[in-house]
């Protein structure tokens, strides 16, 4: 057997514990550290202090514990170019590496919307008709929304955390929301621009793939859950649960996204230089059967990631070692049958002004796996520490078994003023008029 490797998982959430875990059930895998992690983690994996902006000391810790696999959690680095810095280090441990995780130039199909929009464009894939505005432009966004029918599709152009989209319902809300991207830069861009897109129509679905710059391989796809309250109401926040598999996305409907979408991409990335390698999150609306992009995001979701995780049965650390040297098609890993379902707990007040602070008491239990996210450890108490605290992953034969396992697990009380929805899931088991089936 070969010598065993070390990997570092770069991140702080659920998804990052979620892959954390996944990785260290590899036998090719000895230690698997996490960067910063979170108290939650702490008692699993080893943490490592570091600030995610701060590229010299991620090299520094890579060399220091030796750690032949990287793993990218967020966007944020990604789209800052990590992977360019690392590949540049002149030390010859960094020529050993095995990065996953997209340089900058193909970050940017998450880190500028305008940019993936002229990809989209460019590759002929389909999607939202769209339209750039920036602070100069203020005064025609007016008329142009005015010329339209709601609901109004407002993306603001960069990072957001999951929280610059809105759908608006009237043409004062839209103009609110885009005033506090454009003039007041909420989300504090370089250069504050949006996007005002064409509403689509249909069920979502997020898409995942694992990619090497020439060859791909399908991940379980999932469906996430967005606003804080049941029924998708209230604002929208990093995401409250994920459910798969997704009744709709069969061979057909894949055959359509390969085709459509994901093949073209690549297509279209190389005719331009650029070799995507890692993960890829196709953001798709099912219209009558046809696949729309909604979004790409350059790495895997949270809460997505943990349901993914358990719904992939064998080994993730072959196929990530094979982006290197683009040998991905001598990989697979095989997909559960069994149906998967996260639920996020968050702290009170939350996506607002999230309450930190308060005990968190997990008992042993068998049907959860769970993942932290916001905790931190005072005195050897883990307390929460950010909006989303953890998350609870349950499996069974169907969606139906799957929800009444996690339900169960979810009375039990994890932390004061825990709130969580109640109805992640619902929607793909039962149709209806505020879900309806594609």
């Amino acid at each position: 057997m070969e010598k065993k490797i070390k990997a570092l998982v770069l991140g702080s959430g659920g998804r990052e514990h979620a892959l954390a875990k996944k990785i260290s059930q590899s036998p090719l895998v000895e230690q698997v550290f996490l960067a910063p992690g979170n108290g939650g983690t702490a008692g699993e994996f080893r943490n490592l202090s570091v600030k995610l902006t701060d590229f010299e000391e991620i090299a520094r810790l890579i060399l220091e514990n030796q750690t032949l696999l990287v793993v990218i959690g967020p966007e944020q680095p990604l789209v800052d170019g990590l992977v360019d810095f690392l590949e540049e280090k002149t030390d010859p441990f960094f020529r050993l590496l095995h990065i996953v995780g997209p340089g900058k130039a193909c970050a940017a199909l998450e880190g500028s919307k305008a940019f993936s929009k002229q990809i989209m464009i460019e590759a002929g894939i389909p999607t939202a008709g769209s339209r750039t505005f920036f602070p100069t432009d203020r005064d025609a966004l007016a008329p142009y929304l005015k010329g339209k029918k709601p609901p109004y599709v407002i993306k603001a152009d960069g990072l957001a955390s999951g929280k610059g989209v809105a759908i608006c319902s009237s043409l004062e809300e839209a103009l609110d929301f885009s005033d506090s991207i454009l003039k007041d830069n909420v989300f504090s861009a370089a250069r504050p621009s949006l996007l005002v897109e064409d509403f689509l129509s249909g069920t979502e679905v997020s898409m995942f793939l694992l990619s090497d710059g020439k060859n791909y391989m399908m991940l379980p796809e999932a469906k996430d859950y967005k606003r804080i309250f049941d029924g998708d109401k209230g604002p929208n926040t990093g995401g409250m649960g994920s459910v798969s598999p997704v009744w709709f996305v069969d061979d057909e409907f894949t055959g359509k996204v390969k085709s459509r979408i994901i093949e073209p991409l690549f297509k279209t990335l190389n005719y331009r230089g650029f070799h995507y390698k890692g993960f890829l999150f196709l953001g798709l609306m099912n219209k009558g059967g046809d696949p729309f992009v909604i979004e790409f995001n350059v790495r895997l979701g949270d809460p997505e990631t943990q349901t993914l995780m358990l719904r992939m049965k064998g080994d993730l650390v072959p196929p990530m070692l094979s982006l290197k040297d683009q040998n991905l098609n001598y990989h697979h890993t095989e997909i559960s049958s069994e149906a998967v379902c996260t639920l996020v707990m968050a702290a009170e007040n939350y996506p607002d002004n999230p309450v930190k602070g308060d005990e968190i008491r997990v008992e042993e239990r068998s049907d959860a796996e769970i993942c932290f996210a916001g905790t931190a450890t005072e005195g050897g108490i883990l307390k929460t520490s950010g909006g989303r605290v953890l998350s609870l992953t349950c499996s069974g034969p169907d969606l139906k078994s799957a929800r009444e396992k996690l339900y169960k697990e979810a009375e039990k009380k994890y932390f004061r003023g825990v709130q969580y929805r109640k109805d992640i899931g619902l929607d793909l088991m039962e149709p209806s008029a505020e879900h309806p089936v594609p």
